[in-house]
């Protein structure tokens, strides 16, 4: 297996494109609601904007688009990186006309920290329809459980002293392991001694198929809900939620409400770890999340 460090070396080296396009509170003077496409890439040397009337949105505009910013000599992206699920369908195939691949994921900050820059122009423009907009709000489904199939034995909320998060896991043979190294203690400027929270998983005989739907998720982040009853909701994908586990009881419902308040001395760097049993022999799953909230 490609070590962590190495395989984010290669990652580092592509070129790579974040964009959006989808509707924005504006109309033309015919009345029709304008789109924006707007591209950057990840180190925030390149921006691009364009507006599109919804009558003309499709593949083959957002196709000559980018047909003519590679033309004027912008070199080709390796990867096309997209936030909103709404723009996702339409980038992708206009990307795979082009011979570009596209990845859907949530770490987007160039892009984000653009979307939120333009939305401050839009009420000073004559286009503006005075809709409240939030450009970064996406709409997400309510939760749904975890394949019951997955349940493992037992779970609890842990914690690793910054100083050890990286040594204990990164160079064991666990089958799946994720520690982007963004993510990684020294790199978000955490002290040795603060604690990064975290939840263990005794899976059993279903830990490692556990892991592997876990990966298969893309995983983002693992938040306590409060509600009745209260729950763990992992964060994935664009948009996805999924229930990993419920309850009622008040001394576990304490035990998150402190997990949560460690994410947030931690920077939102929180871990979850998937193991067959608790002898800590073997793991079979880790991953480094960090809260939607603090964007990396």
């Amino acid at each position: 297996m490609l070590g962590a460090a190495y395989v984010h070396c290669l990652y580092s080296k592509m070129l790579i494109w974040e964009a959006d396009f989808y509707r924005r509170p504006l109309r033309n003077q015919a009345g029709d609601s304008l789109w924006e496409l707007v591209i950057c890439d990840a180190g925030g040397s390149f921006q691009y904007s364009a507006y599109c009337p919804q009558s003309e949105v499709r593949v083959d505009w957002l196709v000559e688009e980018m047909q003519a910013l590679l033309a004027a000599g912008h070199s080709r992206p390796d990867r096309v990186h997209v936030f909103r699920p709404q723009s996702l369908s339409l980038l992708e195939t206009a990307c795979q006309t082009l011979g570009i691949l596209v990845e859907p994921t949530r770490h987007t900050p160039t892009l984000k920290r653009r979307l939120e820059e333009l939305s401050r122009h839009y009420p000073g423009l004559p286009t503006y329809t005075g809709q409240s907009y939030k450009p970064l709000e996406l709409d997400k489904p309510p939760p749904i459980p975890m394949p019951e199939n997955l349940w493992g034995d037992r779970w609890r909320f842990a914690t690793l002293p910054a100083s050890d998060v990286v040594d204990a896991f990164r160079d064991r043979m666990i089958p799946v392991l994720e520690m982007p190294e963004p993510l990684l203690p020294l790199n978000l400027g955490l002290a040795s001694t603060v604690a990064v929270p975290g939840v263990v998983m005794d899976g059993g005989r279903r830990s490692l198929p556990l892991a592997h739907w876990i990966e298969q998720t893309r995983s983002v982040a693992l938040n306590y809900v409060a509600g009745a009853p209260d729950g763990l909701i992992l964060e994935a994908g664009l948009v996805d939620r999924w229930v990993v586990a419920t309850f009622e009881d008040l001394d576990v419902a304490e035990a998150a409400r402190a997990y949560e308040q460690r994410k947030q001395l931690s920077q939102g760097l929180h871990f979850l770890l998937v193991q067959p049993d608790d002898s800590g022999m073997t793991y079979t799953g880790f991953w480094l999340l960090r809260s939607a909230n603090d964007e990396w």
